[in-house]
């Protein structure tokens, strides 16, 4: 791996360090991208440790079988982390697991690629599918999509407040001639973008919120959530990196509702164990450093928040 493509890996450090706990543990990189996370992981195992690395996107698989090529420790899945157990089954990678790292954002190589269809800065075809041999491109849901659900994409995906009035701009192009390039659909929604974000492409919301429903973004990483604590071992780390405020609220919430235990009233006596407090958060959410921020802008958005699986002993 190039020098290049270490440094876009965001929170690198930070993100291994709080995932390995345990030399001779069994880990998973539910995110491989171009596995930056994932040979720093590698390096921190004993000759017993393990890893399997999970991706949608056929570029990342190519990658990670060059890696699992070369190191016996580790195995790549291809897939999305939402079907985790079912993925490690069929690698026969068995739990339970010792961390489970998610690094959601979408990869650098991804968004420099113009073909890929993520960037709004370089012409290519409209597609931004992570698994491009399946599913609906971007393009094909921009010319069938019905405007109330389109405006409701933008709004909930994006928090895009000018998402009708942008909506109606592609709606008005479309009739005009199929869009079918990124930047053809950038320039519709800049031109429909009545005010612009200071130091931010105008139509910044509106490709992350078509890329984020496209892939299912969202669906996907609460689906993680709701099985990934049964997949952990005692002590066992979910470290998760967010790039947006939506996602970055869905794993605080969980981690907070997991951290406190069920919702007694506060008339019922029960005792600490009966609360099922399933998880204690490590520390306080990191943020990329002034100097990660200024060597690779896209971190500036990262979040990334820990916590560790308590033992039913230890909510006694």
């Amino acid at each position: 791996m190039d020098s290049l493509e270490q440094h876009l890996t965001v929170l690198l450090d930070e993100a291994v360090s709080a995932l390995v706990t345990d030399a001779s543990g069994r880990y998973v990189d539910g995110t491989f991208g171009r596995g930056g996370h994932s040979r720093l992981i590698l390096s921190r195992l004993a000759v017993d440790g393990s890893l399997l690395g999970i991706d949608k996107d056929a570029q990342a698989i190519a990658e990670g079988e060059q890696l699992a090529a070369g190191d016996h420790r580790f195995s790549i899945a291809r897939g999305s982390f939402a079907e985790l157990a079912k993925l490690a089954q069929e690698a026969d990678f068995g739990g339970p697991f010792t961390g489970v790292l998610l690094d959601l954002g979408v990869s650098s190589p991804q968004l420099d690629q113009a073909e890929r269809g993520f960037s709004f800065m370089r012409d290519g075809d409209l597609d931004m599918r992570m698994d491009t041999g399946s599913g609906m491109s971007a393009a094909e849901w921009i010319a069938t999509a019905e405007e109330a659900e389109m405006v409701k994409v933008l709004r909930d995906y994006g928090e895009e407040r000018f998402a009708k009035r942008i909506v109606r701009a592609i709606i008005a192009a479309r009739e005009e001639a199929p869009i079918t390039r990124t930047l053809q659909l950038a320039k519709i929604v800049t031109e429909a973008n009545p005010a612009w974000e200071k130091h931010k492409h105008p139509a910044t919301r509106s490709f992350q919120a078509i890329r984020i429903f496209i892939n299912n973004e969202l669906t996907d990483l609460e689906r993680l959530l709701g099985s990934v604590v049964d997949q952990l071992a005692v002590g066992g780390r979910l470290v998760v990196i967010s790039f947006h405020s939506l996602e970055d609220r869905m794993v605080k919430r969980f981690m907070r509702r997991q951290s406190e235990g069920d919702d007694v009233p506060a008339y019922i006596p029960v005792t600490e164990s009966q609360r099922n407090r399933r998880l204690k958060i490590i520390g306080k959410a990191v943020k990329a450093s002034e100097q990660e921020v200024e060597m690779n802008p896209r971190s500036r958005s990262a979040v990334m928040r820990v916590a560790e699986k308590l033992a039913y002993d230890e909510c006694a």
